[in-house]
């Protein structure tokens, strides 16, 4: 019983896992506006570093139903860290990515076990008030981060010591472009393994999870971490292809900008924060160029559209081509039946 089990949920993750058609042809048709867009590579840069800022959160809201409103906090300290050392002499990207990383890792450990206490609007306020909290202090210690004018003085070095940033945004763009690549790689494979089907048993019922034996607590801090590892990086990407850092990167209106992106692409399959960053990130630049002053009422207008049309209708056929189970029968792990086992 529980060998056939065991090969069921293997076979369906196998499944999962496998890259389908529509995943090749996104990331080849991202590949090839390095080439076929030369002069959008500054616009595409931003949507690249919006796109793994939003899988980022996707991973703690989509995967593990943790609600945030305060995810800026770790872009920002990433893109500070990252700022910080190319200022101080430390001008190599991959440094700058690595100390990012760690650096908002620690802050997400730290308060993971602030988040996953009480319900979902007490989340939304510890998330909120650790950003502020964080975003008020950048503005205070002005003699590290620059204050109300921000972080200037950053000069960064060749990547890997062959490629040099240009005023075309070619490079920076190329540099993004791969970094999200591999950091979303990392994180599809986490979402189809047996740790991400845990993270979704605990996302639908936690109690039910814990009953059957999942480290509930633990998963939780470890995905947070990573979640914000993920946002430290794209926070770094931004500091150091723009070569400028202000406390707008802690701002709240980051925080509900990448949740607007989510709303748009769609929460819980990895690209929708990547395909919610191109629509978002278009119809800013498409709209603020029509209207400047108004551009943010008619995003919001468009995003109401969305939401009455029932946007789970508009991307339903999307997503069969993402790795998810579609509309066809799968193979369903029958319940177990062993006995409870307590969490360590």
């Amino acid at each position: 019983m529980l060998s056939n089990t065991a090969d069921s949920v293997r076979a369906s993750l196998n499944r999962r896992g496998r890259w389908k058609i529509g995943e090749i042809a996104f990331w080849l048709v991202a590949a090839s506006t390095l080439f076929l867009l030369p002069e959008r590579h500054l616009i595409l840069n931003e949507i690249a570093i919006i796109g793994l800022f939003a899988l980022s959160l996707d991973l703690i809201l989509g995967y593990a139903g943790i609600v945030s409103l305060g995810h800026a906090a770790f872009f920002g300290l990433g893109a500070y860290a990252a700022g910080i050392l190319a200022r101080d002499g430390f001008a190599d990207p991959l440094l700058g990515l690595g100390v990012a990383a760690i650096a908002a890792a620690v802050l997400g450990f730290v308060t993971s076990f602030l988040v996953l206490r009480g319900s979902d609007l007490t989340k939304l306020m510890v998330t909120l008030g650790v950003a502020l909290v964080l975003g008020e202090i950048a503005n205070q210690a002005s003699w590290l981060t620059g204050g109300a004018d921000g972080l200037q003085g950053i000069a960064m070095g060749p990547i890997l010591g062959l490629f040099e940033f240009d005023i075309f945004g070619t490079t920076a763009y190329t540099y993004s472009l791969v970094v999200t690549f591999l950091l979303f790689v990392v994180a599809r494979r986490i979402v189809v393994s047996p740790y991400g089907l845990s993270l979704r048993s605990i996302r639908d019922n936690a109690l039910r999870a814990r009953a059957v034996g999942i480290p509930v607590n633990r998963r939780l801090v470890a995905i947070y971490t990573l979640s914000a590892a993920y946002a430290g990086v794209a926070g770094a990407l931004l500091a150091q292809t723009t070569q400028f850092v202000s406390l707008d990167v802690l701002a709240f209106h980051r925080s509900a900008d990448v949740m607007l992106v989510l709303v748009i692409g769609g929460v819980g399959y990895l690209y929708g924060g990547l395909i919610g960053a191109i629509i978002f990130k278009v119809l800013q630049d498409v709209i603020s160029a029509w209207t400047p002053q108004y551009w943010q009422f008619w995003i919001g207008l468009i995003l109401v559209l969305i939401v009455l049309a029932g946007r789970e209708r508009l991307t339903e056929r999307v997503r069969a081509l993402w790795p998810r189970s579609r509309g066809r029968t799968v193979d369903r792990p029958q319940p177990l039946t062993t006995t409870p086992a307590r969490e360590v």
